[in-house]
């Protein structure tokens, strides 16, 4: 079958050393420090199957290029890729999916029934493969499994025809049915992933809003204008966001932005005060990746605002340093929590439910393409922000 693959070479910058879940020349959890000149090509390789009694296997249906897989692929001068995060080459990219199930061994369970998986039935998938024994899991905290794995950084993912995936992190787009027809409920199936990631960064890192409360998103991708759809839903009296892009910033407006500031044209700090008539908000989210850009004015806000106690949440990844000034957050009782991913305490389902419900996030899909074309969207998504999520389609 077709995959698209990601090879890379392993030459760790100088200076670097290993840490202790890293594997010489194939795994690293710092992948920005270890990975040079990235290739991304579709590829031959053979059609997976169940080895285990809690497997499914699923036909591919949808699958989004992520930022990451973009940033997987990106490097800088030196050749190094610009994702951190955890990272194992060669894999098949791809964790933003849905699909079908062909085939489930006899102990694959399907939490909408309870009963073992029925080929036909919608599913996606988390992307990140917790082992459910560790501490960090054992205290409800998934994301940060000490044994994790991630669907398309270290172990293969679907940007392919078909994949196998333990049952345990499926979830059943049946829900979805009759709500979005054809393609539409696999789109819509494949966005419950970074949907979720926004969910968990807003309400469950950043402690959710009162109804009534205002909320900065800045950064108009997808999980800034998924952040926008879950926070109006939520009860925020206004949410602001602030994106360059003309086109994320009329989508944001079609999933509920009531204020949507251009940064390169307006002030950002004085049009968040007036437009919270100089209360400033409750909760930021840094949805940018650029840090080093945007800390400047989040700081400067949240330190002229009348309300206090705001929180900002980091949702994006980036291998750069916040210029934190302390005394902002003591004196305005402020905090900063960080989010990474999206499993745990019921997101997906919840993701979900509100799509079935209303929130439709199929709107920031600006593209389907083919298999054979996302090596050349994953390049283009590099530099056109015209374009919010590309979603590969199989027939």
């Amino acid at each position: 079958m077709k995959a698209v693959r990601l090879h890379a070479k392993w030459d760790p910058r100088p200076g670097f050393k290993l840490g202790p879940k890293d594997v010489e020349g194939k795994v690293c959890w710092l992948g920005s420090k270890v990975w040079r000149y990235p290739e991304v090509r579709v590829e031959e390789v053979p059609e997976p199957k169940i080895t285990k009694p809690t497997q499914v296997l699923v036909k591919v249906k949808a699958c989004g290029i992520c930022g990451s897989d973009v940033h997987m692929a990106q490097t800088d001068a030196e050749g190094y890729i610009l994702y951190p995060g955890l990272t194992g080459f060669p894999t098949t990219l791809g964790h933003e999916f849905s699909g079908i199930v062909v085939e489930a061994g006899p102990e694959a369970i399907n939490r909408r029934t309870n009963k073992r998986f029925e080929p036909g039935e919608p599913v996606t998938s988390e992307e990140m493969f917790w082992c459910g024994h560790c501490r960090p899991c054992a205290d409800g905290y998934p994301n940060h499994c000490e044994n994790l794995h991630e669907m398309g950084f270290d172990v293969d993912g679907a940007f392919a025809e078909y994949i196998v995936l333990e049952s345990k992190y499926l979830w059943s787009l049946k829900e979805l049915e009759g709500v979005y027809e054809g393609d539409r409920l696999f789109l819509a199936g494949s966005l419950v992933e970074p949907t979720s990631v926004a969910y968990n960064a807003v309400i469950e890192r950043g402690g959710g809003i009162r109804p009534g409360d205002n909320v900065v998103i800045l950064g108009g991708g997808p999980i800034g204008l998924a952040a926008v759809a879950i926070l109006k839903r939520a009860g925020a009296a206004k949410v602001i966001l602030s994106e360059p892009s003309a086109t994320r910033r009329n989508i944001a407006k079609q999933l509920g932005a009531d204020v949507a500031i251009d940064p390169t044209r307006e002030n950002f700090v004085e049009a968040v005060l007036d437009s919270t008539n100089g209360m400033g908000a409750k909760l930021y989210l840094e949805a940018t990746g650029l840090p080093q850009v945007v800390w400047k004015d989040i700081e400067e806000v949240i330190w002229r605002a009348r309300g206090i106690n705001a929180t900002v949440v980091i949702v994006a990844r980036a291998d750069a340093k916040i210029p934190l000034t302390g005394e902002v957050f003591q004196v305005r009782r402020a905090q900063i929590v960080g989010s990474q991913g999206h499993s745990g305490h019921g997101n997906f389902p919840r993701v979900i439910s509100l799509m079935a419900t209303g929130m439709d996030m199929t709107k920031i899909v600006s593209k389907t393409i083919s298999i054979e074309e996302v090596p050349e969207y994953i390049k283009r998504l590099q530099t056109d922000k015209e374009l919010v999520k590309v979603t590969m389609l199989n027939p």
